[in-house]
């Protein structure tokens, strides 16, 4: 409350108050009732209930004191407003109750010169002013709370966009990473291979040499599609164009088998119900195994293994290639891990006594939707 407002408004009420109700029995008295309360209200800020307490002790002694004629509570509205907005309410309705019933008390019984009716009608208009502005006050302390919460609720809310923006930002970059190394360096290792065994092949078998460049141009061209699928979401936002999913591991094998590796595609089970996010996990986790296989294994032949269950795949990529004593994962594994974690699954890698190995297991709900 602005510090010059109660005193101003109670320097201009009570007078005009008391006029209007016939309690003006001496206009110096009045102003000096006035001048005091309004005194009073100018430490309303800091001592509200104090103020009150102070204002109505001054009321009830002038009224006692046949000073002025009329009010019990209604001269120290702006305390009562001032002590409801600081959240004090019960207190005021405690201290305007008791200065009615003091008033109750004084005009009923003790002053002579009117009667009960009378008094039960002043005070009880003295009751409905009080219950008025104690209501006003209350519903406009409720209603700034009220909008304080729902701006607070606003902000929180904000807050938490911007932090799902950024984590979906930083979600996105995780994944858009991912994808450009398992493209790139499967890319980079499938076609190495292939230009050398066209190398190789150029002079002595001029057929074998084509056909390792054909399937070098292959997997070269797969790549250039993904990484414009993957520069489309960096520039304009666009959805990228589906993996080949499960479709594509033959293709895979394909390209791995003309690098000259031997490679089996086993699956058990029915396929029909895994969730297009759960093949493309497959693809990438197949993709990068085989990666890893051409470029660190030195093997001759890898079998890929795919069981699938009512409600779950498991993907065996196993070589009988060179395994390392200690697995120190890459952005290869460490990719294929948070494909695979990223839908609820596990992911292990490593050496066994027939070479290495790369397991995944990737849990669905059928209600996340098939291929």
């Amino acid at each position: 409350m602005n510090k010059y407002l109660a005193p101003a408004l109670t320097l201009v009420g009570v007078p005009a108050g008391l006029a209007i109700t016939g309690g003006n029995i001496d206009t110096t008295m009045t102003l000096s009732v006035a001048g005091l309360l309004a005194l009073f209200a100018g430490f309303l800020n800091r001592f509200p209930r104090t103020v009150l307490v102070l204002s109505l002790l001054t009321v009830e002694g002038m009224r006692g004191a046949d000073l002025v004629g009329s009010g019990w509570v209604w001269p120290a509205t702006a305390a009562f407003v001032a002590v409801a907005l600081a959240g004090h309410l019960r207190f005021a309705v405690i201290a305007g109750g008791l200065a009615l019933a003091y008033g109750i008390g004084w005009d009923g019984f003790v002053n002579q010169d009117h009667d009960g009716n009378w008094a039960l009608a002043h005070v009880g208009g003295d009751a409905l002013w009080l219950a008025a502005v104690l209501a006003a006050a209350n519903a406009f302390v409720s209603t700034r709370r009220w909008q304080r919460e729902m701006g607070l609720r606003l902000q929180q809310e904000q807050q938490q966009r911007e932090l799902d923006a950024r984590r979906r930002r930083a979600e996105e970059r995780v994944g858009i990473a991912r994808d450009l190394h398992d493209v790139v360096s499967h890319t980079l290792a499938v076609v190495g291979v292939h230009l050398n065994v066209a190398l190789d092949a150029f002079d002595n078998d001029p057929d074998e040499a084509r056909s390792s460049l054909r399937l070098a141009q292959d997997v070269r061209g797969k790549a250039m599609a993904d990484l414009k699928s993957l520069v489309d979401v960096l520039r304009d936002g666009a959805p990228a164009e589906p993996v080949d999913g499960l479709d594509g591991l033959e293709r895979l094998a394909e390209h791995v088998r003309g690098a000259g590796l031997t490679v089996s595609l086993n699956e058990f089970g029915e396929r029909a119900d895994v969730p297009a996010a759960v093949a493309t996990a497959i693809y990438r986790v197949v993709q990068e195994a085989l990666t890893n296989t051409v470029r660190h294994a030195c093997a001759q032949r890898v079998v890929i293994t795919l069981r699938y269950a009512p409600a779950s795949v498991v993907v065996d990529v196993q070589d009988d290639g060179t395994a390392p004593e200690v697995v120190i994962d890459g952005n290869g594994i460490a990719g294929m891990r948070e494909r695979v974690a990223a839908l609820g699954g596990a992911l292990t890698a490593g050496g066994s006594d027939r070479g290495f190995c790369v397991r995944a297991t990737i849990p669905f709900a059928l209600s996340q939707g098939t291929r």
